[in-house]
C-alpha cells in the first residue's frame, strides 16, 4: 500500500484510536504528529470531536491540565482552532492560557495575546480564530480584536471594532466574522447589533442583527430560537433538552457541529449529577434531540469547545 492510501485509511479511522495506531510503527506516528492527517481530514470534511466520540460512542480522557485556581471561581473561556484546545482563565489582575495540541497529547502555558482578555466573543475557522471584545483585567470593556494563527502560534492585533463589547458570541458564515450581542455602550446595556468582519478588507461593518442560519438557546424560557432575515425577527423553533439545567445560563453549553445544535448539561441534585449529550438537525418540523452520551460528574460545565479537523 503507498503512502497516499495509507494516510486516507488512517484518516477514516476514530480519532480516539490515534493513539493505538501510532504505536504500530515509526511512519504512522510521524504522521499523526506531524499534523499531516489533521490536514488531510480537514480536507474531506470530517469531524473531530475532543473529548467524547461520537463514532465509537465512547469518552476521551486528555491529559490532565495543570491546576490553577483562576479556572475554579473566575471567569474563563475555551476555543478549538486547527488541532488545538486553547482555554484561558483570569487571575485577580493578569490572564492565563493553557493550550493542549493534538499532535502532542500535551498541555502548554505561556501563551501571550497582544491585549489580554475574558469575556470575549470567539470562533474558528480551520487553523485562524478571531476573538473580539470582552474585558481587560481592569474590568473595562474592549473594542479591540486579535486574530490567532494555530499553525505558528502567533497573535495578529486586527482593527477596533465599532462597539466596545463583553460577554458576546462570535460565529464564522460565508469566510466572516460576526460578533453578536453581549454587554456594552457607556451604560453598560445589552446590546441588540452585531458585527461583521471581513478577512479580505479588514474593516468591521456594524448590523442590526446577524442573519442567515443563527440560532440561540434561550435559558430562562428554555426555547431554542432561530433568525428569521426575512421578517427581521427571532422566533421559537422548540425546546432545549428538559433535563438541561442552568444556574443564569451557567452549566448549559450551546454549540454547532456540522449541520447539527449541540446542547451539554445535565441535571443535577444535591451535590451530584450528570453530563449530558443532546444534538439534534434542525428542520422545518419539532426539535428532536438525541441523547449522544450520558455520565456521572460532580463537575459544573463551565465551557466547552466543538473542534472541527
Amino acid at each position: 500500500m503507498n503512502r497516499d492510501s495509507s494516510i486516507a485509511c488512517l484518516s477514516r479511522c476514530s480519532r480516539s484510536d490515534y493513539g493505538s495506531l501510532a504505536s504500530l510503527n515509526k511512519s504512522f506516528r510521524n504522521t499523526i504528529r506531524s499534523g499531516e492527517l489533521y490536514r488531510w481530514r480537514r480536507l474531506k470534511g470530517i469531524v473531530e470531536w475532543e473529548a467524547y466520540d461520537p463514532i465509537r460512542e465512547r469518552w476521551m480522557h486528555l491529559p490532565r491540565m495543570a491546576s490553577n485556581e483562576c479556572f475554579m471561581c473566575s471567569d474563563k473561556e475555551s476555543l478549538a482552532v486547527g488541532t488545538e484546545l486553547i482555554v484561558f482563565g483570569r487571575e485577580l489582575r493578569s490572564h492565563v492560557i493553557y493550550r493542549y495540541s493534538l499532535l502532542t497529547n500535551s498541555w502548554s502555558s505561556g501563551m501571550r495575546m497582544n491585549g489580554p482578555r475574558c469575556l470575549f466573543g470567539s470562533a474558528s475557522l480551520g487553523e485562524i480564530a478571531i476573538l473580539a471584545g470582552g474585558c481587560d483585567s481592569e474590568g473595562r470593556i474592549l473594542d479591540s480584536a486579535e486574530l490567532y494563527n494555530s499553525e505558528n502560534q502567533s497573535w495578529e492585533v486586527l482593527p477596533s471594532m465599532n462597539k466596545p463589547r463583553k460577554m458576546c458570541s462570535g460565529v464564522f458564515m460565508d469566510r466572516k466574522f460576526y460578533v453578536i450581542g453581549g454587554i456594552g455602550g457607556k451604560d453598560s446595556k445589552l446590546l441588540t447589533c452585531g458585527e461583521e468582519y471581513n478577512l479580505q478588507t479588514r474593516t468591521w461593518t456594524e448590523i442590526p442583527i446577524v442573519n442567515n442560519e443563527l440560532y440561540a438557546a434561550d435559558y430562562a424560557d428554555m426555547e431554542v430560537k432561530k433568525y428569521d432575515k426575512d421578517r427581521r425577527l427571532w422566533r421559537s423553533i422548540g425546546r432545549l433538552p428538559e433535563r438541561v439545567v442552568s444556574m443564569n445560563g451557567w452549566g448549559l453549553a450551546f454549540r454547532a457541529c456540522g449541520d447539527k445544535l449541540i446542547v451539554i448539561g445535565g441535571p443535577r441534585t444535591h451535590g451530584e449529577g450528570f453530563i449530558e449529550l443532546n444534538s439534534c438537525v434542525p428542520g422545518e418540523g419539532p426539535l428532536q434531540w438525541n441523547l449522544l452520551a450520558r455520565k456521572h460528574s460532580g463537575n459544573f460545565v463551565y465551557n466547552c469547545a466543538v473542534m472541527g479537523c
